[in-house]
């Protein structure tokens, strides 16, 4: 049987990964992509510029794209507290619809965007560090049993901060951060910016497939309130479940970028066991076990993940094409979850107070 060729469009630039996300489109042998959209068309320029997408399929109105193109897949990269806008502005036209994280601004909005597909529509929600090694292999040491029932999951994560680096991880200057800064949505706490709402998602989705899918009983969260700024920084959360205590802690301004040299705290996860610990910092090509047959901290490789757990778009093509449904963190029941303590935790920062879950 012939294989099927998936066209693919890619809706709203506010993030920039999706010039990565288009990438892996191009490069995947079954991708097509047949169009691009934003309503500010120099957005649209560094795509058309490196070659993914001709200057003919850009359009600043998404519903000439949708109606043109007719893609079978949309990848949307619209602001956190938009996601659930765009989705029902773009699932009406029947597309599979792949979002890039966070999954939402709330679990309201979530919950919408879940209600506006179809029941043979899929949606995933992309968490980028599922994409790493050591996360990966962590996950198959808690998976197998290696170091027990999972107590407790810390996680630190962050970077300098989401306006120095573009698409590909290209580097920009502090001159022009300081540009776009006063104009940007990630700081802006209407369009659900600030480090809390951009980086907790990531340890509270990865934390909970690392915990099985349980759901923690009550949330404490601490945010930062930097001068001059109408977001956070920095996040301190503690969720509390039933077997333990686990930590989210998320920062904008580390001293590095974690995939150019790792900071001080190293960004990753470590997980406590009833028999073992394991540690997985970000890109590492390998992660740290202890057991109680060998308690002595050992390494042991991680190595890049194989297809079709490479990247997002060759992961949700390899589920479509197989009619299979999407497991993970970018599966809806471990990303609502996530979510969920994502909520708790806004409510708690806002409080000043530990929440329960509602």
């Amino acid at each position: 049987m012939k294989k099927r060729t998936w066209r693919i469009a890619g809706i709203n630039f506010d993030h920039f990964h999706m010039g990565d996300l288009l990438r892996y489109t191009q490069e995947h042998p079954q991708a097509e992509i047949v169009g691009i959209s934003d309503e500010q068309p120099q957005r649209m320029e560094e795509a058309i510029r490196k070659g993914l997408v001709p200057r003919d399929r850009a359009f600043t109105d998404y519903r000439a794209c949708l109606e043109k193109t007719r893609p079978d897949v949309v990848i949307l990269c619209p602001a956190a507290s938009q996601h659930g806008d765009w989705v029902k502005k773009v699932a009406p036209y029947g597309p599979h619809l792949l979002v890039e994280k966070p999954f939402a601004a709330s679990l309201r909005e979530a919950d919408t965007m879940i209600k506006a597909m179809a029941p043979n529509q899929t949606l995933m929600i992309n968490w980028p560090l599922q994409w790493v090694g050591s996360h990966r292999k962590a996950h198959e040491l808690v998976a197998s049993g290696t170091i027990g029932e999972v107590l407790n999951v810390w996680h630190f994560g962050g970077n300098r901060g989401p306006l120095f680096h573009g698409a590909d991880k290209d580097e920009k200057t502090p001159e022009q951060v300081a540009k776009e800064k006063p104009n940007s949505w990630f700081y802006k706490r209407a369009h659900g910016g600030g480090s809390l709402l951009d980086y907790l998602g990531y340890g509270t989705t990865l934390g909970t497939w690392y915990h099985g899918g349980r759901r923690p009983l009550e949330v404490t969260a601490i945010v930062d309130e930097p001068v001059g700024l109408e977001v956070d920084e920095h996040s301190i959360v503690v969720a509390r479940y039933a077997h333990g205590l686990s930590k989210f802690e998320t920062r904008w301004g580390t001293f590095t970028d974690p995939w150019v040299i790792q900071p001080q705290p190293r960004c990753g996860f470590v997980i406590l066991g009833t028999d073992g610990t394991v540690s997985s910092y970000d890109y590492d090509d390998f992660v740290t076990i202890q057991t109680r047959k060998k308690p002595t901290p050992h390494a042991l490789p991680a190595p890049a993940p194989k297809a079709p757990n490479q990247n997002p778009v060759q992961y949700l093509l390899h589920c479509l094409n197989r009619g299979v449904p999407l497991e993970g963190p970018v599966s809806l029941p471990i990303s609502r979850l996530g979510q969920e303590i994502v909520d708790a935790a806004v409510r708690s920062a806002k409080l000043k107070k530990t929440v329960k879950l509602e």
